[in-house]
């Protein structure tokens, strides 16, 4: 028995991360021995490289404007780790959480003893993800659960479900050691989450991925509905507010100056896919969407560390661009809005990510000084000051992430910009210095 909420964190961090055998044969398992309270949910599945985070969002926020009562599921975390397992936006609290570990504790104690000589209990992410299937099939019963991929698709534990629709945003290169080192390997993982009978909507993915999509979907009798064909977006500008304009249409559905409060043409994209799994649920039910409350949805999303404002005077952003893809945009964005700024970028990821190469995505932005530095990550932390810098004039090392944040506001005039990005981890520790 674990008898407070310190020790339940504790022991779910001090559980194995990865197994070497990617296998969904224990994830079953351990929901069978809890009684499979995820055949209880309905559930919407959203895998891909990037966008994940901000597309459960949207349809968080679309759904509970239609008055339903919404779980999501997320990972990682930004500000606590309740708020992986979410109510209506909200955080699970603390004794709900202490609740869950005692409830799957004495299942995995057992499973760890009968395992021991085989590959083991079940992972971490194995017992959040089966204590979110209680909370929400058990003792928290909602109209409709969002489930994000923890990574890849295929063998991750979240794909033991029958959802009425998934959902797959981007696809690049991330977590190449365990995915696969080609975009062709990593969609095939990605598709792993289409289910049979089950519809499909994809986002802004390449035609040589898609085509991959494709053969997965048509095994599963999977209908598709893929972003630019079956349903389009177009970018209508920014607001002096910090967000987006766009005007969505479908073949059922067109909504003109609709306002999408995270700022980035790629929101956008997934504000834009999201409507569509949105439309499609609807189909589904059988309800008719309300284009008012698709705008208030739209309009009431906020997801931390997502190109975030955290101070205005001088600009301060966070973002958590963890790969290349997502460097890529934020580079995009960098170069088309805010050209007429300087540019200060703090940067550091973790050593599994494509460092280098997201540093020289970086330097393209000519009116940007780039500081690489450390943080105190859950895993090893890329040692960026072994890049020889000194081929790139605007690039410098400071290694207290700190010390180079007061440094860069002391030196910036309140017209200039100061980004931080990398890992969401760093993303969450920063963070903390200004929310808290």
């Amino acid at each position: 028995m674990i008898t407070n909420y310190e020790e339940a964190i504790a022991f779910i961090h001090g559980r194995t991360q990865f197994k070497k055998s990617p296998s969904l044969g224990r994830m079953k398992s351990l929901m069978q021995r809890l009684d499979n309270p995820q055949d209880n949910i309905t559930m919407i599945h959203v895998a891909g490289t990037n966008g994940k985070g901000s597309t459960v969002a949207f349809l968080r926020e679309l759904f509970i404007a239609q008055g339903l009562s919404v779980g999501t599921y997320t990972s990682p975390f930004i500000v606590k780790f309740n708020e992986r397992i979410s109510l209506n936006g909200r955080m699970i609290d603390d004794d709900a959480l202490l609740s869950l570990v005692n409830i799957v504790k004495p299942t995995i104690d057992q499973m760890d003893i009968e395992l021991a000589d085989l590959e083991g209990g079940p992972t971490e992410f194995e017992i959040i993800t089966a204590m979110m299937f209680v909370y929400f099939g058990v003792s928290h019963p909602v109209d409709i659960v969002v489930v994000e991929t923890g990574l890849g698709g295929k063998y991750d534990s979240t794909n033991i479900i029958d959802p009425i629709l998934s959902v797959i945003t981007t696809i690049g290169l991330d977590h190449m050691k365990i995915l696969g080192d080609t975009i062709e390997k990593i969609a095939q993982q990605k598709a792993g989450i289409i289910k049979h009978n089950r519809p499909l909507v994809v986002g802004n993915v390449t035609d040589a991925v898609f085509q991959v999509i494709t053969e997965e979907a048509e095994k599963k009798n999977s209908h598709i509905a893929r972003l630019g064909f079956d349903f389009k977006v177009k970018s209508e500008g920014v607001k002096s507010s910090w967000a987006e304009v766009l005007t969505y249409h479908s073949k059922e559905l067109t909504i003109k100056q609709l306002t999408v409060p995270l700022l980035g043409m790629f929101q956008d994209e997934n504000a834009a896919t999201a409507i569509a799994a949105f439309e499609q649920v609807a189909s589904i039910q059988g309800w008719a969407p309300n284009m008012k409350l698709i705008r208030q949805g739209i309009n009431a999303t906020t997801w931390p560390g997502r190109f975030e404002k955290v101070n205005d005077e001088p600009l301060v952003v966070l973002d958590g661009a963890h790969n290349v893809a997502a460097i890529d945009r934020i580079v995009q964005l960098l170069r088309t809005r805010f050209q007429d700024k300087e540019i200060t970028i703090i940067f550091s990821v973790l050593a599994d990510k494509q460092g280098e190469q997201m540093l020289k995505k970086l330097v393209t932005v000519p009116n940007a000084h780039i500081i690489l530095t450390q943080f105190a990550g859950p895993r090893k932390v890329s040692q960026l000051n072994d890049f020889d810098i000194t081929q790139f004039k605007n690039v410098s090392f400071q290694d207290n992430w700190k010390t180079a944040l007061v440094q860069s506001v002391h030196s910036m005039s309140t017209d200039d910009l100061l980004l931080v990005t990398g890992s969401l981890y760093f993303i969450s520790e920063v963070r903390r210095y200004f929310i808290e």
